[in-house]
């Protein structure tokens, strides 16, 4: 049964949806608090449609907040956009009017306040729905009551608050026990299962681990190991990437020890098997084709060992800058950048590289952990449409690569339509071609890889990134 509020039995209509408007000015800086803080950054998301680690970046960045603040705002910018989907939903219960109908601001701050009450046992009932209630009152002084009332309301009635029966509608149940988009919920179902499902929604909804990979350029990963016990950090070696590190607890990266010297780059165990799989070798002439921002193309130099030449190209100009800036902190010398867009054909030059990597520009549902803004945003039309941008830049990526040569395919995607699909319409178009088997290849990772010998890494089953490779061999001209 739906909780009903103890406030009038509709909202008041002066909070209802309503054309945008500019926002009141803050009564104080709002960066100077960490829920006035969170509550610009969510505004922003929603209606510029940005990146939340971004934004959250410049506002750390601009050294507004300190000390405990500093992972309270991150908390709650993350927090709420992992759990949104259950917050709307306990929200349904606690409102008679739908929420698409709230004013937006008004609902941020509701999701905000609930996510503390929720979500965060450190932080007092009382301190949570209070500091809700002033933050209401800065950014929207008519939804103050609303937000009192209903925060109240969800106190007296947490008990009793219900979600969709497992067994009568299991996708809306994962869906709203685990905030995941029920379209979403239903791919997996189709995909792994419902008990599967269930694993992967709830892993989907928590906090990624830190990863780093060690640059053994420079340094190796046991003694790497070793040099963040001396400084009292607590690190598990990766258990397939053996450049990998798994970093415990929360850390600013620039101010942990070997990051100026170029000892380590962050990047998820999964992304780091990219470049594994693809196994470049010293001396020959690679191309990353979708390189930005650079994790995986200097992990190509560096297992080069730093010999050869690496073409790190992409289509934002913008990011290259980026790419040599990681590769000069590692001591990388061989990474060359160039804009291109792989969507566009006859521009390349054939038969040029003896190996590529095209790690497509995809939906990136396999990553929602680090970027949970994502998940709302996209629509299944989305992913048809980046599938068909996949399989044109698959073709032209594949052109490029000398009679004997190496592609990797690869997505940070979960979906079928963007990973086997596109792999297979390309078979079936390009008889010069086969699909290489990584079991055979890689046997120590087995347990990574499909029955046909493509990479499939999942988080409720790895604790990794969820991410796809296939691995092509160019076997005419």
């Amino acid at each position: 049964m739906a909780i009903r509020p103890c406030f009038p039995d509709h909202t008041p209509s002066h909070l209802e949806k309503r054309a945008p408007e500019k926002p009141p000015r803050m009564k104080t800086n709002p960066s100077a608090n960490p829920r006035q803080a969170a509550f610009e950054c969510l505004l922003r998301i929603s209606r510029e449609g940005g990146y939340a680690d971004q934004l959250m970046d410049r506002e750390l960045g601009a050294g507004h907040l300190s000390g405990p603040d500093r992972g309270l705002f991150a908390e709650l910018v993350f927090g709420v956009l992992r759990r949104q989907g259950t917050l709307d939903h306990i929200l349904t219960g606690l409102l008679d009017q739908p929420l698409a109908k709230l004013e937006p601001r008004a609902l941020i701050l509701l999701r905000l306040g609930l996510y503390q009450l929720v979500y965060l046992d450190r932080i007092p009932e009382s301190a949570a729905v209070n500091e809700s209630v002033n933050l209401a009152k800065q950014a929207i002084p008519r939804a103050g009551g609303l937000v009192n009332a209903v925060l109240r309301n969800y106190l007296r009635h947490k008990e009793t608050v219900t979600f969709p029966d497992p067994v009568a509608a299991p996708v809306a149940s994962v869906a709203a026990r685990h905030s995941q988009p029920a379209w979403l919920v239903k791919q997996w179902f189709s995909q792994l299962g419902e008990e599967e499902t269930e694993r992967l929604a709830e892993a989907s909804s928590c906090q990624a681990p830190l990863t780093l990979r060690a640059n053994t350029l420079r340094t190796t990963r046991d003694d790497l190991l070793r040099m963040f016990a001396d400084n009292g950090i607590a690190t598990l070696a990766c258990p397939f990437s053996p450049h990998g590190i798994r970093v415990e607890g929360r850390h600013a990266i620039p101010g942990l020890p070997g990051f100026r010297e170029g000892l380590f780059v962050v990047q998820d165990e999964a992304s780091q098997l990219a470049g594994i799989l693809l196994d470049p070798q010293p001396g020959e002439r690679v191309l990353d084709a979708c390189a930005a921002p650079g994790g995986k193309a200097t992990h190509l130099a560096q297992l080069m060992g730093n010999r050869g030449e690496l073409l790190a190209m992409d289509v934002s100009r913008s990011k290259l800058p980026l790419i040599l800036e990681t590769a000069g902190r590692l001591g990388i010398a061989i990474i060359t950048t160039r804009t291109a867009d792989l969507l566009q054909s006859g521009v390349f030059p054939a038969n040029a590289f003896d190996r590529i990597l095209l790690d497509a520009p995809c939906s990136g549902l396999g990553v929602i952990r680090r970027n949970p803004e994502a998940k709302w945003r996209l629509q299944p039309a989305d992913i048809t449409r980046l599938a068909a941008a996949q399989k044109v830049m698959l073709v032209n990526a594949a052109r490029m690569l000398k009679a004997g040569g190496t592609l990797l395919y690869s997505t940070c995607s979960t979906t079928l339509e963007e990973n086997e699909e596109v792999v297979q319409d390309f078979l079936s178009h390009h008889p010069g071609f086969v699909l290489e088997n990584l079991n055979a290849l890689f046997p120590a990772m087995r347990e990574l890889f499909t029955p046909e010998g493509m990479f499939r890494a999942w988080p409720h089953r790895h604790d990794m990134d969820g991410f796809f490779a296939a691995r092509l061999r160019r076997v005419n001209n």
